[in-house]
Order: C-alpha cells, then sequence, then structure tokens
C-alpha cells in the first residue's frame, strides 16, 4: 500500500510512495506525531534525478528489514531538496558541521523540535569498510534515544548554538575594493588546471560564475591569463563527456579531470547557467564554438525541457532502466549499425570509440564494452560529425528515456528566462526572445499571488509553497534581460516589484538578504545564500540586481544598498574569493565605470539595428543600452516609465543616433556604428588605466 507521499506533487516524494516506510512529508503533523509518541525524527533529504538517492532507496528504503526498523525507531520524513531549498540549507549547513563534507541524499536524525543530533550523507544497509549501516545505525540510535537521552539533548543543543553561531556570524567588514578581484584572479589561477581547463581535480564542476568572473576581470585589466582560462575551460568542456554530444545539453559534473565521464543527470539551472557563459564567451571572442554550444544548450532546453504552457522543466535523470548513464552510452557495433562501416569509422576516431569500450566500471575498472562520446580527434563544427548525430539521435530515441522531473521552479526558470533572453539578442534569435517572454509569462500567471508574491514550485496545474530569494532574485534577474532585449519596461517595472518584495520581507539587519521571508516558516535558523553553489548565490544576484536597476532607472538609492550587501559581505570575500565570484562580479560593476547607451531610431529601421547588432555582439558586462523609439525627428513614442529620463535623446539628422555616457557625462553623439564603438573602446581604456596588477 502507498504511504501519505501518494498525494504529493514532487516527483521526487512520488517515487517514494510505495515504499514500506512510513513516510510523512515535512509538516508540523509530522513533528507533532513524533512528540506524542516520544521519537526521534529521521529526516531523508534529496532528489529525483539524485543518483546515489536512488541507490538509497533501492538498498533501504524499499527493503522490509530495514523499512520496519524505521518505522518502530522513528517519525521518518522525506523532503524535495528543489522544492525545499530553506530546510535543505539548515540541514546541509549542520551535516557539513558535523561531519565536514556534505551532499545528498542528505540524511538527519533529530529531536521532535528539530534539534539535530547526527548527520550524514549516503548510508549503505550494511555496515563495511568502516561506513555504518542502516541495519546497525537505526538499532543504536534507538537505543541512544532510550537509554541515553540527556547526552542527545545535550548534543542537539551544542549543534543549534554552533548552527546560529554559523549562521550569524558577522562577516562585514571595510568596503571591497578591487584589490578583491586581484586575489581572486591570483586564487582562481592558482588553482587552475593548465591540462584540462577548469579548477581543480576530479570530480570537477563546471563552475561558470567563476568564468564569467574571469571574463570580467580580463575586460576590466587586460590580463590575457584571465580570458585564456575560459577559452580553454570552455572548448574542453564542449568537447568532452560532461556534454551530450548527440543530444547537447551539459550533464552536472565531471567524475575525471579530464572531463571525459560524466555524473549523468541533467540540470535545469546547469543549463542556464552554461548558455549564459557561452553566451558572453561568444561576445568576448568571437570563437564560433562558443556561440555553437549557447545555441545547441537552448536548443535541448526548447526541445526537451519546456512544458506546453511556456515554463522550464527542472532536470533529467541520471539513470534509466536502473543503471546510471545507460542512455548515453554507444557500443562500436551499435555505432556501425546506425551510420555504416565508413562513416562509422570516422565517428569512431573523432569520439575516441574503443573496441572494448572507453568507459571503464567504478567497482571492477575493467572496460564495459561501452562508449561515452567526447571529441578528440575532430572539429565540433564538422559537417560530417552532424550528420551522424541526427542519425545516432534518431536511433537514441528509440531507447528508455531517463525520468524527467517535470516540476517548474521559480529559481531556475528566472535563470532559464535571462539565458534565453541574453542569448536571443546576442546570437539575433528571436525564439530564443521568445521563450524567454513566454516564461516570464507563465511565472506571471501561474507562479503568481497578491501584493507582488511569488510562489516556488508549480506542476500539474498546481502551483504551491511560498518563494524564496532564490526565486524573487533570479526571475529580476531574468526580467532586467527581457528589458535590455525588448525594451519593453513592462520587464523592468516586474523587476523593480520582485526587488522590492526583498528589500521589505528578506533584509537582514546587516544590509544582506536571507534565504527565507520575515513572514516565512520558521525554521532551527533563518540563513542566508552567500556561497556559490556552483551557480550564483542570491545574495550576488541580488546586488547586481540592484546594481543595474539602479543604473537603468536613475535610482541612487538602489545602489547604495548594493554596495550595503557588498560591505556585508566583505570579510566572506576575502577569506574565501574563488566561492563567490558572483560577488566579486558585483563588486567589479560596482566600482565601474559603468557606461550607457541610448540608441534613437526607429526601431524597425536598418539603421537602427545595425547599432543593436553591434552593441549586442561586443562583450560590455558593464553597460546598459536603452532604445528611444524615434519615428522622425519630431515625433516619438513615448514611453510612460522611462520616458521623461530618454526625451532629450533625439536623432540627428533623421539617422539612428547613438548617445554614449559615463557617469553624468555623454560623448558627442554619432550616426555611426564604429565611433560609437570607439567611444565605448575609450571607457574600455579608461577602466584598464586604473586597475593595478598585482
Amino acid at each position: 500500500m502507498a504511504n501519505r507521499l501518494e498525494n504529493e506533487r514532487s516527483p521526487y516524494l512520488l517515487q517514494h510512495k510505495d515504499n514500506p516506510v512510513d513516510w510523512w512529508a515535512w509538516s508540523e503533523e509530522a513533528f507533532a506525531a513524533a512528540a506524542e509518541e516520544d521519537k526521534p525524527v529521521f529526516l531523508s533529504i534529496g532528489y529525483s534525478t539524485c543518483h546515489w538517492c536512488h541507490v538509497m532507496e533501492h538498498e533501504s528504503f524499499e527493503d522490509q528489514e530495514v523499512a520496519a526498523l524505521l518505522n518502530a525507531a522513528f517519525v521518518n520524513i522525506k523532503v524535495d531538496r528543489e522544492e525545499r531549498p530553506d530546510i535543505d540549507s539548515v540541514y546541509m549547513t549542520v551535516c557539513q558541521m558535523m561531519t565536514g563534507r556534505g551532499g545528498w541524499p542528505l540524511t538527519i536524525i533529530m529531536t521532535p523540535d528539530k534539534r539535530p543530533f547526527f548527520a550524514a550523507t549516503y548510508i549503505p544497509k550494511a555496515s563495511s569498510h568502516g561506513r555504518i549501516g542502516m541495519m546497525d545505525l537505526v538499532p543504536r540510535a534507538a537505543n541512544a534515544w532510550r537509554a541515553r537521552r540527556d547526552d542527545l539533548m545535550m548534543d542537539a543543543d551544542r549543534v543549534t548554538r554552533a548552527l546560529s553561531d554559523t549562521i550569524m556570524a558577522d562577516t562585514s567588514g571595510d568596503m571591497p575594493n578591487e584589490v578583491l578581484l586581484h586575489r581572486a584572479f591570483g586564487a582562481l589561477q592558482s588553482n587552475f588546471d593548465a591540462v584540462n581547463g577548469g579548477f581543480g581535480h576530479a570530480p570537477k564542476f563546471p563552475s561558470p560564475t567563476s568564468l564569467r568572473f574571469l571574463l570580467r576581470y580580463w575586460k576590466r585589466t587586460g590580463q590575457a591569463g584571465a580570458l585564456q582560462m575560459v577559452g580553454q575551460t570552455l572548448t574542453a568542456m564542449r568537447r568532452g563527456g560532461i556534454y551530450d554530444q548527440v543530444g547537447w545539453g551539459f550533464h552536472r559534473y565531471a567524475t575525471d579531470a579530464a572531463w571525459t565521464v560524466p555524473h549523468f543527470e541533467k540540470m535545469l539551472h546547469d543549463q542556464a547557467t552554461m548558455a549564459l557563459t557561452y553566451t558572453e564567451a561568444y561576445q568576448a571572442t568571437g570563437e564560433e564554438l562558443f556561440g555553437q554550444a549557447a545555441d545547441e544548450i537552448l536548443r535541448y532546453v526548447l526541445r526537451d525541457m519546456t512544458s506546453p504552457e511556456g515554463g522550464f522543466y527542472s532536470a533529467e535523470d541520471a539513470d534509466s532502466e536502473g543503471m546510471e548513464g545507460k542512455y548515453y552510452f554507444w557500443t562500436r557495433e551499435e555505432l556501425r549499425d546506425v551510420l555504416g562501416k565508413d562513416q562509422s569509422e570516422f565517428v569512431e576516431r573523432a569520439y575516441n570509440v574503443q573496441p572494448g569500450g572507453n568507459f571503464r566500471d567504478e567497482t571492477t575498472r575493467r572496460h564495459t564494452g561501452e562508449n561515452i562520446l567526447y571529441l578528440t580527434g575532430a572539429s565540433a563544427a564538422d559537417s560530417r560529425l552532424e550528420l551522424a548525430r541526427q542519425k545516432l539521435f534518431e536511433r537514441r530515441k528509440a531507447r528508455v528515456h531517463p525520468l524527467k522531473d517535470d516540476k517548474v521552479l521559480t529559481d531556475w526558470n528566472g535563470l532559464m528566462i535571462a539565458a534565453m533572453a541574453r542569448a536571443g539578442r546576442v546570437l539575433d534569435k528571436a525564439s530564443y526572445s521568445e521563450a524567454a517572454a513566454r516564461a516570464a509569462a507563465f511565472v506571471e500567471t501561474h507562479l503568481s499571488r497578491a501584493g507582488h508574491r511569488l510562489l516556488h514550485r508549480w506542476r500539474d496545474g498546481e502551483a504551491a509553497i511560498p518563494a524564496l530569494l532564490d526565486d524573487y532574485a533570479n526571475m529580476a534577474w531574468g526580467l532586467i534581460e527581457l528589458y535590455e532585449t525588448t525594451f519593453d519596461a513592462r520587464y523592468l517595472q516586474m523587476a523593480l516589484r520582485y526587488c522590492q518584495v526583498c528589500r521589505v520581507h528578506f533584509r537582514s539587519e546587516d544590509g544582506a538578504f536571507y534565504l527565507t521571508p520575515d513572514d516565512g516558516e520558521a525554521l532551527l535558523v533563518r540563513t542566508r545564500s552567500s556561497y556559490d553553489a556552483p551557480g550564483p548565490s542570491s545574495n550576488a544576484v541580488m546586488m547586481m540586481n540592484l546594481l543595474r536597476l539602479g543604473h537603468l532607472t536613475s535610482d541612487a538609492e538602489l545602489v547604495d544598498e548594493a554596495w550595503g550587501v557588498l560591505r556585508a559581505h566583505a570579510r566572506l570575500m576575502t577569506s574565501a574569493p574563488t566561492s563567490v565570484t558572483a560577488m566579486l562580479s558585483a563588486l567589479d560593476y560596482a566600482l565601474g565605470p559603468c557606461s550607457e547607451v541610448v540608441i534613437a531610431g526607429s526601431p524597425q529601421a536598418p539603421d537602427t539595428k545595425a547599432m543593436l547588432r553591434a552593441l549586442r555582439s561586443t562583450y560590455l558586462p558593464n553597460s546598459a543600452t536603452f532604445l528611444r523609439p524615434v519615428t522622425s525627428a519630431r515625433t516619438t513614442a513615448p514611453d510612460a516609465m522611462l520616458g521623461p529620463r530618454l526625451s532629450p535623446y533625439k536623432m540627428i539628422d533623421d539617422k539612428a543616433t547613438a548617445y554614449v555616457c559615463e557617469g553624468f557625462a555623454c560623448r558627442a553623439p554619432t550616426n555611426y556604428v564604429a565611433t560609437m564603438l570607439r567611444q565605448l573602446g575609450e571607457v574600455r581604456a579608461s577602466t584598464q588605466s586604473q586597475s593595478h596588477l598585482p
């Protein structure tokens, strides 16, 4: 019989509805039951596409013997970390404090009043190799609850106090300055893998926030090494096994240093942040591979990760038919069956396909006969590869597809709206801009409520769970990008409204932002999102939003508040710069100089489009673009929000005219694209002359 999870909406919780474990969803009723029955709480946190979550379920939560122990000893609660990142944030911090590491599945044992006294990640059924198993852990915990209750309560008090001290630690300091940017660059440079690209060793994550920081650092300083690190890393990842060479899109991370063997799940937020990074790298370098990668990622999202209503789905699993990666493997025999001998031989050389397979089993370390496709002997742009890819894609569609987590999350949709809108204008692809607008309309229609408040999750027609800072911050980011793509002031107004909610309900005493609102559920502590993990932290996104909106609307108060957030994180930025590179990108913007370009012209005229196209193909991270719609030198299309600010800017000689401004001064207006770009180059040159490399 199904347990209490059968009526939940979360795909992850529904995966556990037939477990013999008597699961509860997170609720006050569950904790009340624990208090009434005088039992501790066993909390298990994971997500639907988590491989080791599946392993623990199969080994323990589907096992009658383990379930009987759990049901007798605990009130058992399941949480989807993607639905409740606030809960996950609290108890993941606990796990990291108690064990020195974290991950999913996350396992916590705590008192009925939510105070933890045990933390771990994956736990096998049976103890082995020094790792305690469920069959030993559960009886020990139950016995300790009966016989050593006072000791456990003291442990819970100690952990709770330490958690509160950690969360509330003062990280403010002197006003951040450019020195922090140089320190972060030095730290990234020292950790760079000069052979394979990326940072550190295996397992290796893409680190898009660090790559985007390096692009900004290169733009500010002219430091060629920063751009080289970005280019080498993005090239290696696009050619590697971490990238789905047949169906496109990025897997979660690589288990090796060379990007060849991925952990196969695909997450929406990774697609968004990687598409943004490739788009910006394409602007900075003109490298066609980077534009191609951004285009492919977004085509994958529109094909496989977009709901009929316009929202973006959350993830695709690593497993299919009970095996991680099975959907993505190829044998040489299958390749030859699909492609024929001659075409297959070319593909085998290009993708390092081996007769005995290039993939080795983790346990036996033996080759399995299966191959992960990654480029070693051809260009990604080779037309022969594209012909073969299309055939392989058609064959692969007949396989059992990994589970799709089809819930729509507001925060991840905000990231993807930003990526679609940015790529739409940079790659000149209207389909991406339109997809971003549809998703924004979806959120406004299905995930908003009175007072400009948002909900976090939508699935099967039901929206639920009050939104967190990530939801408001990422949606505001996406809407700012949509404004700069469409010049529709409605998006700017929506972004301002969401930021205002954050200013009212999420702001902390020191000027930063809490993850949860002041009128949300009371958890053990109110946490903050300050570290990139691996996407940008919501505090960093809010900093950038306030800065950009302040410049777009000439609201100095917003800019001052952004500096307040920066100051609140000053010590953190000094002590752990590579963990907060999104904040450092916001600092780069705050330090300026920031340029503004106003194009006065007819929106559909070729000369107006030429100016916009030139701006959008140039990497200008600290620049804002406005369009003053003008149909002649005398008539304008009014804009209720920005009209008064833009009204002084006129067409000259009935031609599209560019005004390049910095601070409170504008250079001479021009009808020429080359002059406009030269003036912007002068702004960049002034930035570099002010930057002193260490």
